[in-house]
């Protein structure tokens, strides 16, 4: 009996199965929303405030507690809250860097954009000019064959002259 191979679905995806199966990776784009998120943030009045309130607190409780109650003592220069605003410092610098990349990139692609739709526009405008300075010059040449009202009221008099003239001939045989 010949031994079946199995063949997996082409909806399953390939890999190995089980513990050994790579977790999936985050993607560059979800950091790069977090990172623009971060900097929107960091930029508010309310982030503004927010911080000075802390800092504010914070230098409050280690000035005017009792000294075994102070986690940052005065006499330290407050070590603890300096050090915690310089790790603020150190990842928040990046993480605007990385918005403003960002921002740079989709700039660049509007601006790509935005040149492309006006060679457009420009090709639109140039053909319109053209087609309108051809039409221009067809009514220019063909003046001679275009019927104006004052041609066609003189033709439509002849014409009514003729008429007139051959109901007086057929008058004049007819008596």
């Amino acid at each position: 009996m010949a031994r079946a191979t199995k063949v997996p679905a082409l909806d399953a995806p390939r890999g190995r199965g089980g513990m050994l199966q790579r977790s999936p990776q985050p993607s560059r784009d979800r950091f790069g929303r977090f990172s623009e998120s971060f900097a929107r943030g960091m930029g508010t009045s309310g982030f503004l405030v927010g911080m000075t309130i802390f800092v504010l607190a914070w230098l409050s409780w280690n000035i005017w507690m009792p000294p075994e109650l102070q986690f940052d003592p005065a006499a330290t220069n407050f070590t603890l809250l300096t050090l915690i605003l310089s790790l603020q410092a150190s990842y928040a610098a990046p993480l605007i860097l990385l918005a403003q990349n960002r921002q740079d990139d989709r700039d660049r692609v509007q601006i790509e954009q935005d040149r492309q739709r006006a060679e457009r526009n420009l090709a639109d405008t140039e053909y319109l000019a053209r087609e309108v300075v051809a039409l221009r010059m067809a009514v220019t040449d063909f003046s001679s064959e275009v019927v104006t009202r004052d041609i066609l009221r003189a033709e439509l008099r002849v014409l009514l002259e003729k008429l007139d003239a051959r109901m007086d001939d057929d008058e004049g045989t007819a008596r």
